[in-house]
């Protein structure tokens, strides 16, 4: 009896106090035959941080990939349902993928630099997308970028060397500062610190907690404590489904489905 007024309650809340940037409305996806996403419904909180959880292969991934319609790539990939951004369907045939995925960027789990030097890095993305007139405003989004991404004091002396020539954790700094560069609105994270050490692993987090002013920012993370950490709300997926989404205080503390709880207790995963 007390579980629907709880979810309307909580859902309202929500609602009230953040805008709604995004919005998966019944999301399946298929890979060829087999379904990996079952009708999948999740608003993602303007200028928040949402982390998904969930064990591998239950989803997750998948699901952030259709947010910039990454899964394009994959020619036996099939989207149904909804997602929007600002109530725009970014499947809609008007949509352009490239401006799309400018507004929607993302950090992929391994640091991946282009082959070319730290403010090349940077200023790519600005250039093709026409963003900067004269080579003066080029590199004032580079150094900008650079400054929101905690990077820039490392670097400063070292522009034109190789971005592939830095730490792993400067180098995700510096994919993040790429992403941010084309003036995203939302920025996707697939385990952003799966390859990184501890303290690198931390200078993500804190920076992540300083984007999410400006930014709406979605993050796939195999880690609980990084989870807890970073977002305030918190989707858990389990075998393609959407098991429960709430605050991240309420799915750590007072999970409402058996299944966050076993796998936020260690029971699988």
């Amino acid at each position: 009896m007390n579980e629907n007024p709880v979810a309307l309650g909580s859902e309202a809340e929500t609602s009230s106090k953040t805008a709604v940037k995004m919005r998966g409305t019944g999301v399946d996806v298929f890979y060829g035959d087999k379904q990996a996403l079952f009708g999948v419904n999740l608003d993602i909180p303007e200028n928040q941080v949402i982390a998904l959880i969930g064990p591998s292969g239950c989803g997750k991934s998948t699901f952030l990939r259709c947010l910039n319609r990454m899964n394009d790539t994959i020619d036996i990939c099939r989207v149904t349902g909804e997602i929007t951004l600002d109530d725009q369907n970014v499947y809609d045939p008007s949509v352009d993928v490239v401006e799309l995925r400018a507004r929607v960027g993302m950090v992929f789990q391994k640091p991946n630099p282009f082959p070319k030097s730290i403010f090349e890095n940077v200023a790519y993305g600005p250039r093709i997308h026409g963003l900067a007139r004269t080579r003066s405003e080029l590199e004032e989004i580079a150094v900008t970028s650079l400054e929101k991404a905690g990077l820039f004091e490392e670097v400063k002396d070292r522009l034109h060397e190789p971005g592939t020539g830095l730490s792993g954790g400067q180098q995700q700094r510096l994919c993040i500062a790429r992403a941010i560069a084309v003036s995203p609105e939302v920025i996707l994270m697939d385990e952003p610190c799966s390859a990184l050490d501890p303290i690198a692993t931390a200078r993500v987090e804190e920076l992540i907690d300083d984007l999410r002013q400006n930014y709406t920012i979605v993050i796939v993370t195999h880690s609980m404590q990084q989870a807890a950490r970073v977002s305030q709300r918190t989707a858990m997926f389990h075998l393609g489904y959407l098991v429960e989404e709430d605050e991240t205080d309420t799915i750590f503390t007072n999970p409402s489905n058996p299944k966050t709880q076993d796998y936020i207790t260690g029971r699988y995963g």
